[in-house]
């Protein structure tokens, strides 16, 4: 489908599937080499992904990894404003994401930074999942929804139901992330990868991030380091499943997968 989301006023078109970078301000996320902690990593870290062909730059400063401690929400802002300042400097009009769970981090990054869409990783509290998507229809940015829920039934009801609170706020620039790691098992992961194209009966587009997660390397018994072919395999079927956008920590291999797809389904 041709979908669009508003960058500060232009539209974007993920009607062709988009590669999202991840960039981690953290010092313990699960996948080691993707952490960047001074100025200098960080620009070269942003550059590198928006030089191999992301559109978009995610940027991380409090770690969801399983069984990790979240930083407090003053140490989450310190880190993103150091980090956003220099990906601003140095990419000016790159379009930025913050992966966030807190509602105050997120009016932060755009009020202050000009971040342009907020990641939620979501909250297991109603209440605080409510205030975030208060925050972000009042922002105006395009969300990103992600759902914990272990079944492709649940994931749809959650979608269905947290869309349209967001629709009664005024808010339409909504992207659906069905959470792989995030509250399922290796077989729940698994079967909601067999039934991704059933997610496009909600009619918005699709992040998938399964990049070098727990979900591969426990399966085939290696090490997120290990882990890249089988982020590929999963790519691929995210794609012909409908996925518009992939958030990677391999951003190469990521477009080289993308083109790929594209030509093979480019009619003669």
């Amino acid at each position: 489908m041709d979908y669009t989301i508003n960058i500060k006023g232009q539209l974007l078109n993920l009607g062709e599937p988009r590669v999202m970078g991840i960039l981690n301000v953290t010092p313990d996320s699960f996948y080691a080499s993707s952490r960047m902690q001074t100025a200098d990593e960080i620009a070269r870290r942003a550059n590198q992904i928006m030089a191999e062909g992301a559109t978009f730059i995610d940027v991380g400063a409090c770690s969801t990894r399983p069984n990790s401690t979240p930083v407090s929400e003053q140490e989450e802002m310190e880190r993103l404003r150091t980090a956003l300042e220099v990906v601003r400097r140095e990419l000016p009009f790159a379009p930025l994401s913050v992966d966030t769970f807190r509602p105050d981090v997120a009016r932060m990054a755009v009020e202050e930074l000009g971040v342009d869409i907020i990641n939620d990783v979501g909250n297991p509290d109603p209440a605080k999942r409510l205030a975030m998507m208060r925050m972000v229809s009042r922002l105006r940015v395009p969300y990103i929804l992600m759902s914990s829920e272990p079944t492709l039934s649940d994931t749809l009801l959650f979608f269905a139901e947290q869309v349209q609170r967001l629709r009664d706020m005024g808010h339409h620039d909504i992207i659906l992330d069905p959470g792989f790691g995030f509250g399922k098992t290796l077989e729940q992961n698994y079967a909601l990868t067999s039934q991704l194209e059933c997610l496009q009966v909600m009619e918005l587009p699709i992040l998938v991030g399964v990049s070098r997660k727990s979900m591969i390397y426990r399966l085939l018994d290696i090490t997120p380091d290990d882990s890249l072919n089988g982020t590929t395999v999963l790519h691929t079927i995210a794609l012909m499943k409908g996925a518009s956008i992939l958030r990677v920590h391999d951003v190469r291999p990521a477009v080289e997968c993308v083109r790929i797809h594209n030509m093979s389904i480019t009619k003669p």
